[in-house]
């Protein structure tokens, strides 16, 4: 009687994973039934936006840009930090709790600050040659 159990807890999820695949893979094969399909040269241009390209997409981005973005990703992924934290707070320890979200948001002031004297906040264009 127990093997019927085990059996039936499998079946369950042997269920799930049936209609996972089904809620993964349905989109993709309805598309490929429902899309409207082109040919010709048309379909090997360069399609953006509906605007025509036009130059080289090939361009050199700036290293300040991918600062700038990194830096966004790292205090975004603080702010997360501090949402159960701040969730917790109050629940016992809240001098402890204080502190630590203090120290927290000091640390993130000081790397600020760093960024700003090393001037990674000014966006500078350079002159395009043309």
């Amino acid at each position: 009687m127990e093997i019927y159990s085990v059996l039936r807890d499998y079946g369950y999820v042997l269920i799930f994973l049936i209609v996972g695949a089904v809620f993964a893979l349905g989109p993709l094969v309805i598309s490929h039934f429902v899309a409207p399909r082109s040919f010709g040269p048309t379909r090997d241009e360069i399609y953006e936006c509906g605007i025509p390209t036009f130059g080289s997409a090939w361009i050199q981005v700036a290293v300040i840009y991918y600062l700038f973005a990194l830096i966004f990703l790292a205090f975004d992924v603080d702010v997360i930090f501090l949402f159960p934290v701040l969730l917790a707070f109050g629940k016992g320890y809240v001098w402890r709790d204080f502190i630590e979200i203090l120290l927290f948001i000091g640390i993130l002031s000081l790397v600020i600050i760093y960024a700003w004297c090393k001037g990674v906040f000014e966006w500078k264009r350079k002159p395009e040659n043309r």
